[in-house]
């Protein structure tokens, strides 16, 4: 199961890291839309919906997401900053993610409601989709980004097998715990002292980029809590099987659909703090 496992991250991970770094935006966006497409459908899964409500959703996200892009594409892709529509979707989903899906999972709430759980899916999957697309422009900060977010997940995971003893949130995945939490929280600090060192050109030194790695530590945990909580309340173990040794699309996003949205609104501000002494 490990072999599996560690094999398919592998694939994945060169795939991702050559499409990120040599695909024209178009195809890249194209890539993702794809991608999108196979996740809104494990979404609409998780839901609850079924027949033609499930294939209407799963119509409906990448149609929406690609009418986002279009809207924004232009001349903020070769300046690099975001556009008002794009100020608003990150936005409202950094609301989301703060103000309702940590009370939700703090408070251990329970939401069955199909109609609901839709309206979180477009919020989940869209905004952190377009964040992929749109930074692209800026490929080598989005991947220092994302390698955080990938360290983050690796690190929690091995410090809890091996030092794992306080439940983190035994409610909604028994597996984690707050030494993997705390070691999560180790490896991306290290990663981010490292990095601002080896890139200095980038700014990240100061106070801003430690807002952005924190912030994207923070996040990548709520976003895997909140897909193991629908995954619960559903019933099932992965979101899909398209994955061997992974599950579904959804398994391997459920980070990067909170931390995204957060980091897309906190890179242009950077390098914009004043350094640490």
């Amino acid at each position: 199961m490990f072999s599996t496992r560690l094999a398919t991250a592998v694939v994945l991970l060169a795939a991702c890291v050559s499409a990120l770094l040599y695909l024209p935006n178009r195809w890249w966006t194209a890539l993702l839309l794809a991608a999108l497409l196979v996740a809104s459908w494990e979404w609409a899964t998780l839901a609850g919906l079924r027949g033609a409500v499930r294939w209407l959703f799963a119509g409906l996200v990448p149609a929406s997401a690609a009418a986002v892009w279009l809207l924004v594409a232009g001349s903020a892709a070769h300046t690099g900053r975001l556009t008002l529509p794009e100020i608003l979707i990150h936005g409202a989903a950094g609301i989301f993610w703060l103000l309702i899906v940590v009370p939700w999972l703090a408070r251990r709430r329970t939401v069955r409601s199909p109609l609901a759980l839709t309206a979180a899916g477009w919020i989940v999957l869209v905004p952190a989709w377009l964040a992929l697309t749109r930074l692209q422009a800026d490929a080598e900060r989005l991947l220092a980004v994302l390698g955080a977010i990938w360290l983050a997940d690796t690190a929690a995971y091995l410090a809890g097998r091996t030092w794992g003893r306080h439940k983190l949130a035994p409610h909604i995945s028994p597996g984690k715990t707050w030494e993997g939490l705390a070691g999560a929280w180790a490896a991306v600090a290290v990663y981010y002292v490292a990095l601002s060192s080896a890139m200095p050109a980038w700014g990240w030194q100061g106070v801003g980029g430690a807002v952005l790695f924190a912030g994207v530590a923070l996040m990548s945990v709520v976003g895997d809590l909140f897909e193991s909580w629908v995954k619960r309340q559903s019933g099932v173990k992965d979101s899909g099987s398209l994955l061997p040794g992974h599950g579904g699309i959804l398994d391997r996003i459920d980070s990067m659909t909170a931390a995204l949205p957060i980091a897309a609104l906190l890179l242009p501000y950077a390098d914009r703090a004043l350094p640490f002494p």
